[in-house]
């Protein structure tokens, strides 16, 4: 299993490579303007400098602490609400209508109402994360308590136990699979809107500087920034799956297992 990882990542990264040896390729036979798509050479010596420098540390640092916040108040709500909307007929009921009204809509389309009500600052973009994060939990959180076993539902019952404690010891571990990969795809998310609410508020963060450099016509430096941003969320979602396999060590031995 690990070795297939392996052969998968290696193979990847030739693709990568790959594409762009062929973008070099392409922008210097002059297909492509440079002044709208640099060659990668030109991009990675001015990720380079960013890195070297250490100019790449504060910006960054400011945005994944957006996320992280953003991500960790969606999550844990998302869950709380999801157990309670999965475990209780009557709250899906009250709930669900206003759920699925709101789910559907671009969480971006949400940033300018946020912005009216929280202003420009921190409160505003770190909600805009949560509610980015909050609804991929949820769903995930509800099919995830729905699909419980209800004999082990009964047994727990029949054993007198109450709802918090088959809810903490049954529901939630068993759910537990459905949460995480809800919360994986709240992640990506959250780097999006994380990135976005910098872009509108004009003030910190990756976000502001990938559009300040557009607004500047400094294109190399542009194009490094939405790299480093492209490596950070390939990272966090590594990062992510490893923490997975972690906490859902029995389900992948059980994977092993059978095959």
């Amino acid at each position: 299993m690990r070795r297939e990882r392996i052969t998968g990542f290696a193979w990847g990264l030739g693709t990568i490579a790959a594409l762009l040896v062929l973008l070099e390729l392409v922008v210097e036979a002059g297909w492509v303007k440079r002044s709208l798509l640099p060659p990668p050479s030109a991009v990675g010596l001015v990720l380079y400098d960013l890195l070297a420098s250490g100019e790449v540390l504060p910006p960054l640092a400011e945005t994944l602490a957006r996320l992280a916040q953003g991500f960790a108040i969606g999550t844990a709500i998302a869950i709380l609400a999801g157990l309670g909307m999965g475990y209780l007929p009557w709250l899906h009921a009250l709930l669900e209508p206003l759920v699925e009204l709101i789910r559907p809509l671009p969480k971006s389309a949400l940033v300018p109402v946020l912005i009216l009500f929280l202003g420009l600052g921190e409160a505003m973009k770190v909600t805009s994360v949560a509610l980015a994060v909050f609804f991929p939990g949820l769903v995930a959180t509800i099919q995830g308590v729905r699909g419980v076993d209800p004999v082990l539902l009964d047994t727990a019952r029949t054993f007198g136990h109450g709802r918090l404690r088959i809810m903490a010891h049954i529901i939630l571990p068993a759910a537990l699979p459905f949460v995480l990969a809800g919360a994986r795809i709240g992640l990506g998310l959250g780097l999006v809107l994380a990135t976005l609410s910098e872009m509108l508020a004009g003030q910190g963060g990756v976000g502001f500087l990938i559009l300040d450099m557009q607004r500047s016509f400094r294109v190399r430096q542009m194009y490094a920034w939405i790299v480093i941003l492209a490596v950070v969320g390939l990272v966090l979602n590594s990062l992510f799956l490893a923490l997975e396999r972690s906490l859902l060590h029995w389900q992948h031995a059980q994977a092993t297992a059978t095959h």
